[in-house]
């Protein structure tokens, strides 16, 4: 068997997949105090109730937030930075960029490193990686005394031009490995060039480093104690997996893991059932995010922002949070879920989020102590949840808690009935969301109308519809088991890293020989890091990109690269392809400036065999068509002036291929599709709901 087990500020999703295709679903409550409590409790109830060995168990495949949360909640280790002298503040200096032009109240993030803990060291490297100036020992001895002094819990490294010669880097790695327990080096956190950038994502992967690498091992002790020895793989930003390991050492790249999963669980679900272009909408308990799947195939970013209003990867809006240039699937993320808090600002707006009541003490429906109205008490109060039948009937909702919370918390202060501050919530989140996929797809000049929404997380398929309204998409899709879609993504996923190497070349004064060669060393390198994971031979997939800009441009588009020896019409052929990639992020090309290759890069995937690849992993058309509901109705509000319409609630399993005209509640056992008037939903023949609006 193998689990895909995704964490969220709200929920854990389980999913078991058998030998023989079979799927068992488990959605809990996450435990704060300890996420992977709430795995292995899972864990446990699964093989008690099926009777089944922990030997049965052969992979465990795991995505989680917690290196996002310690940057949101400033939770993570007191770091210092070593970096070479005169370089002290490049961390501070940051771009010259702003998220807002007109906000003179506006103020940048204040560093990870406060500039106490940001010491400087007498050394010297040039772009070609000569040593300009020999490394002072003695001055990186009293610095790292220094920081040991201030009780640095942490340590990163960022010499100027490592990427090009890494020794004082090393050297320096050495001689700190005995007095701090976690050490980031920027060559072999982020080997290129840009000093802000490496300086950047060196802090963060420190700052997360004790957080993630406690995390693990606590996560495998209790594995252990289970019974479970089998191999537990941890997906990545890019979305690919990694072992537990791997992602310990180099935890940035898991910063985006929990995300990540839900598109990878889209694109390949897309794949199966004849979707290539795609929106993704991914609601959970305290965060939304957004994707983008074109032609089948999904968009990556060198780099984004983490701990801004809109965690994203935005090309034309930089500045609001910790830049990490570290490959990733783009993916836009909001703090606005289930369970985000409403609440009245001081010029009495009504607002939603970022706060969440998460897990502990959860919405006011909850009855688990929580107080505060949240989106999922609006919800509620709508009519769109069922109180009786969340988590198919195994966490009852206490609608009197929730009228009680929006009518203390936002009704009776904004002087409005219950109803009409339950729709205000849901409409204000629904805008908050908007936000997300504005930023995957109107910002990157893609028509959101030539795309169908695809909604998942256990709050997604409730929202989709008003959002698509608002957008003007008229098709949503919503898969099966939608409340647990990312964990399935898990399983979909596969074991993938990507490896860089800085060569700026103007495109028109490259070799083609020198880019082969270049690529191939990379190759190499990536071949011997598999092989040592158990991958060799036919069982190793590589694919090759290139970092284009025009010349002198602060940032870069990566385009894949041709799998041959590379001829001078390939170069010429990847030149035009950027100039209309430009054109369609940017709105311009300008084909008479000079093109700049800043780095190659190289995807290695390791192929597990025995069926486990890719989107084949997962039995798409073997999902069914969800768990029976049994018929009923009841009143549902539709927004302001639609009143309170009754309305047939159904189960997914209930609809087949005729059309049936909103409004309609479908209800499974992770999650509510909201089927509004003027919108119509139908089952195809894989078990996905498809909702299209009506003329």
């Amino acid at each position: 068997m193998r689990i895909g087990a995704d964490i969220g500020g709200t929920f854990t999703d389980v999913v078991v997949l058998g030998a023989d295709g079979s799927v068992d679903a488990i959605k809990v409550l996450s435990t704060p105090d300890d996420f992977g409590r709430a795995i292995t409790a899972s864990l446990e109830g699964f093989l008690r109730r099926t009777g089944k060995p922990a030997a049965a168990i052969g992979e465990i495949d795991h995505g989680t937030t917690v290196a996002t949360n310690a940057i949101l909640e400033q939770k993570g280790a007191r770091v210092g930075l070593l970096t070479t002298r005169g370089f002290r503040d490049v961390l501070e200096i940051r771009r010259v960029r702003l998220p807002v032009l007109y906000d003179l109240t506006w103020q940048k993030p204040e560093p990870i490193v406060p500039r106490e803990r940001r010491l400087e060291v007498t050394e010297r490297v040039g772009p070609d990686g000569e040593i300009r100036v020999p490394l002072d020992l003695d001055s990186a001895r009293a610095a790292l005394a220094a920081l040991e002094g201030k009780g640095v819990e942490a340590l990163a490294v960022c010499f100027l031009h490592s990427y090009a010669n890494d020794a004082h880097e090393r050297a320096v790695g050495e001689l700190a490995g005995g007095r701090f327990g976690f050490v980031s080096l920027s060559s072999e956190v982020l080997p290129e060039l840009r000093e802000y950038e490496r300086t950047a994502s060196t802090v963060v992967d420190a700052y997360v480093k004790p957080v993630v690498s406690g995390y693990l091992r606590n996560l495998r002790g209790h594995l252990d104690r289970l019974g479970v020895r089998s191999p537990l793989l941890v997906m990545q930003s890019s979305g690919g997996l990694v072992s537990a390991a791997g992602a310990a050492d180099r935890p940035v790249r898991v910063i985006e893991s929990g995300p990540a999963a839900g598109v990878i669980a889209a694109a390949a679900a897309g794949r199966t059932a004849g979707f290539a272009n795609l929106i993704t909408f991914d609601m959970g308990g305290t965060t939304a995010k957004a994707s983008i799947i074109e032609r089948g195939e999904i968009h990556l970013t060198p780099e984004y922002e983490v701990g801004s209003a809109v965690s994203q990867a935005s090309r034309l809006i930089k500045g609001g949070g910790h830049l990490i240039r570290i490959p990733a699937i783009d993916v836009a993320e909001v703090g606005a879920g289930g369970g985000s808090i409403a609440w009245i600002d001081a010029g009495g707006v009504l607002r939603v989020g970022p706060a969440s009541a998460g897990a502990v003490p959860g919405p006011a429906c909850y009855a688990l102590g929580g107080e505060q109205p949240t989106v999922t008490d609006a919800n509620v109060v709508l009519g769109y949840l069922n109180p009786g039948y969340l988590v198919g009937g195994e966490l009852a909702l206490d609608p009197a808690r929730a009228e009680r919370a929006l009518q203390d918390g936002i009704a009776r202060p904004l002087g409005m009935s219950v109803v009409e501050a339950a729709n205000g919530v849901h409409r204000i989140a629904n805008a908050t969301m908007q936000r997300a996929i504005r930023s995957v797809s109107i910002e990157r000049g893609r028509d959101p109308r030539d795309f169908a929404l695809i909604a998942f997380g256990g709050s997604g398929p409730v929202h989709a519809a008003g959002l698509a309204q608002d957008l003007d998409i008229a098709r949503i899709v919503v898969p099966p088991y939608p409340g647990l879609f990312s964990a399935l993504g898990l399983l979909a996923a596969e074991v993938e890293q990507l490896y860089t190497h800085s060569a700026l070349t103007e495109i028109g004064r490259l070799e083609p020989a020198r880019a082969d060669r270049i690529v191939a060393e990379i190759e190499a390198r990536a071949r011997a890091d598999l092989a040592a994971e158990g991958f060799d031979g036919a069982r190793v997939e590589l694919a090759r990109f290139a970092d284009l800009r025009y010349r002198k441009q602060i940032s870069e588009l990566m385009l894949p690269l041709p799998d041959r020896a590379l001829a001078r019409v390939d170069l010429d052929a990847l030149a035009e392809a950027f100039h209309r990639e430009h054109e369609r992020t940017y709105g311009y090309a300008i084909r008479d400036e000079r093109i700049e290759v800043v780095a190659f890069k190289v995807r290695a995937r390791g192929r597990r065999g025995n069926g486990h690849d890719g989107g084949a992993a997962v039995p798409w058309n073997r999902l069914g068509g969800g768990r029976s509901v049994k018929r009923s109705e009841r009143a549902v509000h539709f927004g302001a002036g639609g009143g309170r319409v009754s309305t047939p609630v159904i189960g997914r399993a209930d609809l087949d291929a005729s059309p049936v005209a909103g409004p309609l509640v479908v209800e499974e056992y992770d999650s509510t599709v909201v089927v509004p008037p003027r919108w119509n939903a139908r089952r195809t023949d894989l078990g996905f709901i498809v909702l299209e609006l009506g003329k």
